[in-house]
C-alpha cells in the first residue's frame, strides 16, 4: 500500500470532518493544520486510521479512541475504565481551587476519583496541598496511579468504597471534599445515549435514584471533615432542590450553583462550626 493524502481519507470516511482530523492526529501525530493542508500518511497508519474510524462510527467515543483528553492544566489518559472527564467537571475543579490556599496546609480527598482528573489537576496548581483519592473500582485507580506517574504528581491513592475507603487517621482532618459522585437514577439508565451507556462505567454514573449519593455525604461526611470543612459536588440538572433539602440540617450550610449553561450542577457545601 502506498502512503495516501490526509485530505483524502478526512473526506473519504464516514465521519464530521473535525472528527476525522481528531483521529488522523492521534495516529500520526500532525497538527490539524497540517492534516487540513494535505500530508502524506504512512500505511501503518492509514490502517490505524481506518480501524479508529470504524469504532468511532459504531459508537466508540472519540476520546477513548484518541486516548487522552486536556482537563484545566494537564493532559490525562482516558479509556473505558473510566468516565471520560465533561467540562462540567472541570468547571468543579475550578471551584475546588478557589477554596485552596496556595501556602498553608490543607487537605483534599476526592471521592471516586476515575481517571484522577480532580485530583491530579488540584495537586497540579495545589503543590503544597496534601490530596489523597479513592475509588471502589481498582481498574479506574490503575489509569489514574498511571496518569499520577505520567505527570509526578504526588497523590495517595486508596480503593475501596466511599470514605470508607481512607484512612482512619484522616477522620476529622479533611478540609474539602471533592466529588463527581454517580447521580443518574436506575430509571434514567435506558435514556442515556448509547455512546455513554455502552461504553463508559455504568459504576461512575448510576445509583439508585440519584441521590444516593448525597444522602450519604450528608450524613457521613462531617465525621471526616474538620470543623468548617467543605464540600464540592457535581450533581444532575434538576437535582437542587431535593440536594439542597439532603443538607438542610444544623450540621451544613450549602448552596446551589449553575454550570456555564445555566443548569444546577455544583453543590457546595460547608461545615458549620
Amino acid at each position: 500500500m502506498a502512503a495516501v493524502n490526509s485530505q483524502h481519507l478526512v473526506d473519504d470516511k464516514h465521519l464530521p470532518s473535525h472528527e476525522a482530523i481528531r483521529l488522523l492526529a492521534a495516529v500520526t501525530g500532525r497538527s490539524g493544520a497540517e492534516l487540513r493542508a494535505g500530508v502524506l500518511v504512512e500505511p501503518r497508519s492509514v490502517d490505524l486510521f481506518h480501524h479508529l474510524a470504524d469504532r468511532r462510527a459504531s459508537g466508540t467515543p472519540l476520546q477513548y479512541l484518541e486516548g487522552t483528553v486536556s482537563f484545566g492544566p494537564i493532559e490525562l489518559l482516558v479509556d473505558s475504565r473510566a468516565l471520560i472527564p465533561r467540562p462540567e467537571t472541570e468547571q468543579l475543579w475550578e471551584t475546588a481551587i478557589g477554596q485552596i490556599p496556595l501556602d498553608s496546609p490543607f487537605t483534599v480527598v476526592d471521592l471516586g476519583t476515575g481517571s484522577g482528573c480532580l485530583a491530579l489537576a488540584i495537586a497540579h496548581e495545589r503543590p503544597r496541598t496534601r490530596v489523597v483519592a479513592c475509588d471502589i473500582s481498582p481498574d479506574a485507580l490503575d489509569l489514574a496511579r498511571l496518569n499520577a506517574f505520567l505527570l509526578d504528581l504526588p497523590v495517595e491513592f486508596f480503593q475501596g468504597d466511599r470514605l470508607s475507603a481512607l484512612p482512619t487517621a484522616l477522620s476529622g482532618r479533611i478540609d474539602l471534599i471533592v466529588t463527581n459522585p454517580p447521580y443518574i437514577s436506575e430509571s434514567e439508565w435506558p435514556g442515556l445515549p448509547e455512546e455513554v451507556r455502552d461504553h463508559e462505567p455504568r459504576i461512575a454514573l448510576v445509583a439508585g435514584d440519584g441521590l444516593r449519593e448525597f444522602r450519604y455525604l450528608a450524613s457521613h461526611a462531617p465525621s471526616w471533615l474538620v470543623s468548617g470543612g467543605g464540600l464540592a459536588a457535581e450533581i444532575g440538572d434538576g437535582q437542587g432542590q431535593a440536594i439542597l433539602r439532603l443538607f438542610s440540617t444544623p450540621r451544613w450550610a450549602a448552596e446551589i450553583r449553575r454550570d456555564l449553561a445555566g443548569r444546577e450542577r455544583f453543590l457546595i457545601a460547608r461545615l458549620q462550626t
